[in-house]
């Protein structure tokens, strides 16, 4: 889960990381009165999950309470890589001597943990890795031994962070990597880190991404979440533990396995261009265990998106067998008529791998209606998307 910058700072702040919360508003008469409150020049921060806000013209200074509400105003309703901004963060201007870029993040090819480090901060690290990569400092990170003193000071000098502001560096990069390991975070992030004039650094900007398989460890992080800007079918997979992102296509896709789902997304788009650009509208993982409500569960969100024309179920039976899938199909369709939302759109059914004979055999008795099986995975994905531009 990404964080919002006031969510990352709020998260900073519980580990004394030093920053400046400010006040989140989604209204000009609110940016009006947190200017009112924080006295003298302010800064009006767009609030959505992606980079490059300033350049898009997402972050203004006011000089008073009025200009607050203006640039509030001007912000508000903003598309901003695809992001509408519902909020603004207003804090107090910061007077800056000196702009750092400062990251830890998952080593993935490593299968460690990385730290970034630059005195060149306040624009994108992949820019000043591209223009002057001898800027950018990346300093391996041991899981085990973590970050102590040492390990930071090897960071700021790695960096060449000015000797003045090494002592306040070191206890700043202790405490973000306090953050990132107490959070269970992937990313931590802060762009820029600034000195302030009177030598101390502080945290102006704040990036996060928390892991989502460590959510059972922290309920708290559920305060973080979004709904309102959250997809609702998104949201109501969520709650029912279905790993679900929708699409913008017509062709719904159910499969048991992530590999097996990206792959019948591409042959569906594939197949789909024979039938004026039918497309996948979701993915959709339904994982090893496809039981009945699990099924009826994935079906019914699948279902219940407008788009969807026709769906496509893919299934490799692998430690869970077909036949038990297939069971699973037809208890699902008794399970939504029972719920009162029949399935009235038709569906394609490919299933491969153990029991697979069994699978089929046990569909085709049960003469589900609007049911189809196809045998192969291409003329499925083919026979799904003809069904979806026929409609």
């Amino acid at each position: 889960m990404d964080l919002m910058e006031y969510q990352a700072k709020e998260l900073f702040a519980k580990h004394d990381v030093p920053v400046t919360l400010g006040r989140v508003v989604e209204t000009p008469e609110d940016a009006k009165a947190a200017a009112e409150e924080f006295g003298g020049q302010v800064v009006v921060k767009a609030q959505v999950k992606t980079g490059g806000r300033g350049k898009a013209g997402g972050v203004k200074l006011a000089a008073n309470p009025d200009e607050a509400a203006a640039r509030a105003s001007d912000i508000l309703g903003m598309d901003i890589k695809g992001h509408i901004v519902h909020r603004v963060l207003v804090a107090p201007a910061a007077e800056i001597v000196e702009e750092y870029y400062f990251s830890f993040l998952v080593d993935r090819a490593n299968r460690s943990y990385l730290a970034i480090a630059s005195v060149e901060g306040g624009v994108e690290i992949e820019e000043v890795a591209h223009t002057n990569p001898e800027a950018v400092a990346k300093v391996a990170i041991d899981p085990v031994a973590g970050v102590d003193e040492a390990k930071a000071r090897e960071i700021v000098e790695a960096a060449k962070f000015p000797a003045e502001i090494a002592d306040d560096t070191v206890a700043a990069i202790i405490r973000l990597w306090q953050a990132f390991v107490a959070e269970d975070a992937t990313l931590v992030e802060v762009n820029p880190l600034v000195k302030r004039p009177d030598g101390h650094v502080e945290a102006l900007d704040g990036k996060v991404t928390l892991d989502d398989n460590a959510a059972f460890r922290h309920p708290e992080h559920a305060a973080f979440e979004d709904k309102a800007t959250t997809d609702p079918l998104e949201q109501r997979a969520k709650e029912k533990h279905l790993n679900y992102v929708k699409l913008q296509g017509q062709v719904g896709i159910i499969g048991n396995g992530a590999g097996l789902v990206m792959s019948t997304l591409d042959v569906v788009a594939y197949a789909g261009e024979a039938f004026d650009g039918v497309k996948p509208a979701n993915f959709l993982d339904i994982g090893g265990g496809a039981s009945a409500e699990v099924m009826a569960n994935g079906l019914e969100i699948v279902l219940s998106d407008t788009d969807v024309s026709s769906v496509f179920v893919n299934v490799f039976g692998g430690i869970t067998a077909c036949d038990a899938v297939a069971n699973g199909i037809v208890a699902a369709f008794k399970l939504l008529e029972e719920r009162g939302e029949a399935v009235t759109k038709p569906l394609v059914v490919r299933l491969d791998g153990n029991n697979a004979e069994l699978g089929r055999r046990i569909l085709s008795d049960a003469k589900l209606p609007g049911v189809e099986q196809v045998d192969t995975m291409d003329g499925a994905a083919r026979r799904a998307a003809e069904l979806a531009a026929a409609r």
